[in-house]
């Protein structure tokens, strides 16, 4: 029987993590559950249970989620063997369980832990997080003052009135244009004026923000050399790769952005489908926006936009922008490591590349 009066026992140790508690679950070499304990979702909390004196702990699992990065950080400065693992391949793997509770996700968890069948998630530093939650949260402001003008021209389009092609700076004074002399019209749009210019004022802080850090970053400067890469996609890129060195090869940066297509193969039935659309999806829509500048909108010739205008006479346009996105991921993930500029002719292209 597993016991604190026992001496020290080797054994792994798992979490499944919601929001208030977290089920633990200890198991030895041999899978015999030694502990289970629920505890509040806090690394203090955690700590306590896992500094108990009777285990030898191999390795502490963690399935990553919302609070997935807060615990592992204060677990690993503890000096605790913890490993962050991924969501996916947990799910798949739990699914054979007929009831899900967090009890039972524990005990999954840690079996999965004993036998090495998982696969290990990296977890960001605190600068990259710090700089991917600013990103996030110049896209929400912007997205909802989009919305706001959309709802805008929805309603005013109930009474005749079109707003049409107009620009953010000229919006507002193009909405007083049309509701001039309209009184019950004016009550109505201006709490909505009043709260998208406010999201506009705000958003406009965040992205001088974005532009300073970028100014300052010189890896962040050096991806902006690349045409169709500016602030938001190179600060973007950097958080997301945060460690360039983690990965094996820059190929394998297009996979976990999800920008490599689908293999279903079975016996003499071979199907190539669609982009995976795995992994981080506000960096594969930056990728893809900026594959878009680079084909459409900048003038000047290199040897990607010829690389990806001969996909484009061959399988089309849309095809061809996600060629470059991927393409793109992988240049800019070799100059992150390289510390190269971005060669516009292959001639300039180094030996390695």
């Amino acid at each position: 029987m597993c016991g604190s009066d026992r001496p020290r026992q080797t054994g792994t140790y798992t979490l499944a993590v919601s929001v208030k508690e977290t089920a633990i679950c200890i198991v030895d070499e041999n899978g015999k559950i030694c502990r289970e304990v629920k505890v509040t979702s806090h690394p203090d909390d955690l700590i306590a249970v896992l500094q108990d004196p009777a285990w030898n702990l191999a390795r502490v699992g963690l399935e990553a989620g919302p609070l997935s990065q807060w615990l592992f950080e204060g677990l690993a400065r503890a000096g605790l063997p913890v490993i962050c693992i991924e969501t996916r391949h947990v799910k798949a793997f739990l699914k054979a369980q007929p009831n899900k509770t967090d009890r039972n996700d524990a005990r999954g968890i840690a079996q999965m832990m004993r036998v090495n069948l998982y696969r290990p998630v990296h977890v960001k530093t605190l600068t990259s997080q710090k700089r991917r939650a600013l990103l996030t949260a110049r896209k929400l402001l912007q997205g909802k003052a989009i919305a706001i003008e959309n709802d805008i021209r929805g309603l005013l389009r109930n009474f005749g009135l079109k707003v049409g092609n107009v620009g953010v700076v000229k919006f507002e004074e193009r909405i007083h244009e049309l509701i001039d002399d309209i009184v019950d019209l004016q009550e109505i749009m201006e709490p909505l004026l009043i709260a998208r210019r406010k999201l506009r004022e705000e958003f406009a802080r965040l992205h001088k923000k974005v532009q300073d850090i970028t100014r300052n970053d010189k890896m962040c400067q050096l991806l902006m050399t690349i045409p169709g890469v500016g602030p938001v996609v190179s600060l973007a890129f950097t958080s997301t790769i945060d460690i360039p060195q983690r990965f094996k090869n820059s190929k394998a940066v297009g996979p976990i952005l999800g920008l490599t297509p689908k293999l279903n193969e079975s016996g003499e039935s071979k199907r190539v489908g669609r982009v995976s659309l795995c992994g981080d999806a506000m960096m594969r829509t930056l990728l893809v926006e900026a594959a878009q500048v680079l084909l459409t909108r900048v003038a000047k010739w290199s040897w990607m936009k010829a690389w990806a205008m001969n996909i484009a006479k061959r399988s089309g346009m849309r095809k061809a922008i996600v060629a470059l996105a991927r393409r793109l991921a992988v240049v800019m993930h070799r100059m992150m490591c390289d510390g190269t500029e971005f060669c516009w002719t292959r001639d300039d292209l180094p030996v390695a590349a």
